[in-house]
Order: C-alpha cells, then structure tokens, then sequence
C-alpha cells in the first residue's frame, strides 16, 4: 500500500513536470511568435523606408540631370546671349561709322573684316541693282579672290532673276530659314561656305540690293540671333543709303536753287536799278515841273490879288466873283505844288530831318486849335490821350506837325457831324505808336492796299463831294519813313478808321 501511494505520488510528480515542460513549451512559442512577428513589422517597415529611400534617390537623380540639362541650356543661352550682344555692338560700330559719310560709294567701304568676324563670318558680298543700268552692279567684298567674286558676279548676273526675287521676298533667307536643299547647295556651292544669310538691302527710294554674309568655319553654326542681326545690319545699309540719296538730291536742288537764286537776284538787281532811274527820273520831272508851275501860278495869283483891291478901278460884282475864285484854284494848285515838291524832296534825299525831342501833346494840341474852326462846324469832339512815358520823340517839328494835321485833318473831312476823333499814344521799345481813331464812313479793305499812294483816292460818296489831290497820305508815308518808323490804318467800311504811325523815341 505504501509502495502504491509511492507509485502514485512519483508519477504526480512526473505528470507536474511534464505540465510545467509544456506550459514553458508553450510560453517559449508565444514569445518566439510574438518576436518574429515583431521582426517582420520591422522588417516590414525597413522595406517601407528602403522603396522611399530609393524613390527619393531616383528623383534627386531625376533633378540632378534636369538641373544639368537646365545649365547646359543657361550657358548656351549665355553663349547666344553674349553673342548677340557682341553683334549689336559690332552693329552700333558699323552704325556710326556709315553714318559718318552720305556718299554712297563710302558706305559699304565702312565695313570691314573685323565687323564681320565680330558678327561671326568671314565672307561677305553686296550688289545693288541698278535699274537704269539694268544689271547688278558690286559693291561690297569681303573674303573673296578677284577670280571668285568673278564667278559670283557672273552668276548673279546670269540668274538675276532669281535674285531680283530675293529683294522682292524683303526677308532674310539663311542655311536655317531656307526651305529647299537645292537653294541651300547652290548658295554654298557658288559663295563658297557652310552656313550663310542673305538679306535684301531695301532703302525707301532708289536702287535696292542683296547683302550676303557666310561662314566656312563647322563650328560655327548659324542662328536666328545671327539672321536677325544680318537683319538689321542690312537695313542700316539701306537707311544709310536713303540718307545719302536725300542729300544728294537736296544738295543737287540746292545747288540748282543757288543758281536760280544767283540768276534771279541779277535780274531782280537790273529791275530795281531801273525802277529806281524811273524813279529819278519821276522825281526829277516832278521836282522841275513843279518849280515851272510856281513862277506862272505866282503871276496869276499876284494879278488877281491886284485886280481884287481894286487897284486897276472898281470890278462889276461878276469879274469879282470870278477873280475870287481864280484866287482860290490858284491857293490849292500851290498846295498841290508845294506837296509834289515835299515829296520829290523827300525820295531824292534832299531833305534832311532835323531830330530834336518833340513833345507829342503839345504837337497834337497845337493842331487842334489849328484845326478848331473846322471841328467847330462838324460838332466833332477831339480828344488827346497821350500818356507821359510816350508823349517825346525825336523828330522834326515842322515835318511831324504835317503829319497831325494831314490826318487828323482827313479824319475831320471824313467823319460825320457829332462824330468822335481821337488821339492816343503808347510807348514800345525803342519807339513811341501814335493811333488816330475816327468815327467816320471807315475804308473797304480792298482800297487799303492803294491808300499811300500819289494821287490815290478812295472811290466814296464823301470824296465824290469833297476836292482832294491825293497827294496828302503820301506825304505823310514819306515823312514817317524818313524818320524810321512805320505807318498803316486799320479799317472797315462804315466803322470808321484807325491810322497808326511809328516814331522813334528819345533815350
């Protein structure tokens, strides 16, 4: 019994230590479960970050060649960059170098080999097609020997229509912009080069052409900034052209006009030397006619005045009246006399002004009281404005008193009954304006042209009725010149009428 108990007991023992055996069996896979579960999340997520890694690296790839394909763009950018800024220098050169001449012949020898290597060619050619000649005519080479530019010349000159086409085209052909193979062999073949550009030389008027430009260096291939540069450099050509035939055709019209110019003062000369013989010789008619008209009119004068005071017995009131009058005709043809010879005086030089300061209200003043009797009869009310800075001018008195009665005279004869006469001044300058103003009929503007004329009268009512010789304006003009100053009127028919005259002022 007791070994049974034993028995039973040893195997408890046993059973306890196998449950505990596979308890721990059983802990020890969990935890080794849970580890490699644990390890392949890990694992898991070292995958993660590896694709993400390698995703990343790509783009910085992708990056790092764009960033180099993006530089290689930027430096050739520079390149062409730098290049046509190297042209439009070149350009600006070549722009004041051909602009220094306006000869035509000069311009294309402005351009030189230099330029064209700094444009980044080493060849060149231009004609100019002469359409009186009919024919293309030379005139730029660069690069070429005389048996090749011979060739050329005697192919173009050959093909000219072809060419002629080009001009018409007015655009720039070149081995990039050219569309046919065939075009591009036969420039190449004939001109000797790789790469080229051909662009019309186009100036506003006159014979127009080609420029032609080429390269034979592989390395340098052609651009758009190179044809746009060619571009530009034949339209300098033509503008430079366009200047200089503008000059030339104005200086060719100058000269032309110099000439008429020259012939037309010789003729003007011999007409005015003769207008002023007429002159003389008017003057001097004038001047002796008058002095015979004085010694007769001073007989009939003088026995009329001895028969009217009765000197030679008492006269019927008939022979009076007549004799009254015979008196009168001969006082206006004495006037008349007298102003014809003023005037001939005057033109002939034989007067001389004695300047001397004048005060001009005084002048008009002692005119008015001259004149009073006949503004009295008119009722016309005379005013006198004449400020203090205007009223002294160098004049002289007895000559300048003629011209203040001549017009204001005129002015009283012209204006209507209760009318209005006035007299201003105004100092200008160096010289003082004297206006007298009238109320009167005023003068059509067609007449004004006339009025300083000898014997001129303006054909009105008022001068059909009142007696007038004409001679009064002209004598008043004469004066004024010979004084250095200006006369003229400014009117309008029935609204009366404003002459103005210029003296020179004393300092």
């Amino acid at each position: 019994m007791s070994n049974l108990m034993e028995f039973c007991s040893e195997l408890l023992t046993q059973r306890s230590l196998l449950d505990a055996l596979g308890l721990i069996s059983i802990l020890t896979i969990t935890i080794l479960v849970v580890v490699l579960v644990f390890k392949r999340e890990k694992l898991r997520q070292l995958q993660v970050a590896v694709n993400k890694l390698k995703r990343s690296l790509d783009e910085m790839d992708e990056q790092a060649k764009l960033v180099v394909r993006t530089d290689m763009e930027l430096n050739k950018t520079q390149e062409e960059l730098d290049k046509k800024l190297s042209g439009l220098y070149c350009l600006q050169r070549i722009s004041r170098s051909i602009s220094t001449t306006l000869e035509e012949e000069q311009i294309f020898k402005m351009i030189d080999l230099t330029h064209l290597r700094e444009l980044g060619f080493e060849k060149a050619a231009a004609f100019l097609w002469k359409t009186k000649d009919n024919k293309f005519l030379l005139r730029l080479n660069i690069g070429y020997s005389a048996q090749e530019i011979n060739n050329i010349e005697k192919e173009t000159e050959g093909n000219r229509d072809f060419y002629l086409d080009l001009i018409k085209a007015g655009k720039t052909t070149s081995s990039i912009s050219a569309a046919e193979a065939s075009f591009k062999e036969k420039i190449n073949s004939l001109f000797k080069v790789l790469y080229f550009a051909i662009s019309p030389i186009l100036p506003k008027e006159g014979d127009q052409g080609i420029l032609f430009v080429g390269t034979e260096d592989a390395d340098t291939a052609l651009t758009e900034g190179d044809e746009e540069l060619i571009t530009i450099l034949a339209n300098q050509i033509g503008q430079a052209l366009e200047n200089a035939r503008l000059f030339e055709k104005t200086w060719a019209a100058h000269q032309e006009l110099e000439k008429k110019v020259e012939q037309r003062t010789r003729e003007l000369s011999l007409a005015l030397e003769e207008v002023k013989k007429g002159s003389r010789r008017k003057t001097d008619f004038i001047s002796s006619v008058s002095h015979e008209l004085r010694t007769p009119l001073t007989s009939i004068k003088g026995y009329a005045s001895i028969l009217l005071a009765g000197k030679l017995g008492p006269l019927p009131p008939e022979v009076k009246t007549r004799l009254e009058k015979i008196n009168q005709h001969s006082d206006e043809l004495v006037c008349l006399v007298n102003d014809l010879l003023d005037i001939a005086r005057i033109e002939s030089g034989r007067v001389i002004m004695r300047a001397e300061p004048q005060d001009l209200n005084k002048v008009a003043a002692s005119v008015s009281d001259l004149l009073s009797v006949q503004l009295k009869e008119k009722t016309i009310e005379l005013s006198i404005n004449i400020p203090e800075n205007a009223r002294t001018v160098s004049a002289d008195s007895s000559q300048i008193n003629r011209v203040f009665i001549n017009l204001i005279g005129n002015a009283i004869k012209f204006t209507p009954p209760k009318g209005k006469i006035s007299v201003t001044g105004i100092k200008r300058d160096k010289e003082v304006q004297i206006d007298i103003t009238d109320t009167g009929c005023g003068i059509p503007e067609e007449a004004q042209r006339g009025l300083f004329q000898e014997f001129y009268r303006v054909d009105n009512p008022i001068n059909q009725q009142v007696k007038g010789t004409g001679l009064g304006l002209a004598l008043v003009k004469h004066i004024v010149e010979a004084h250095q100053g200006k006369i003229w009127v400014k009117s309008k028919a029935g609204a009366g009428a404003t002459f103005s005259f210029t003296l020179p002022s004393t300092r």
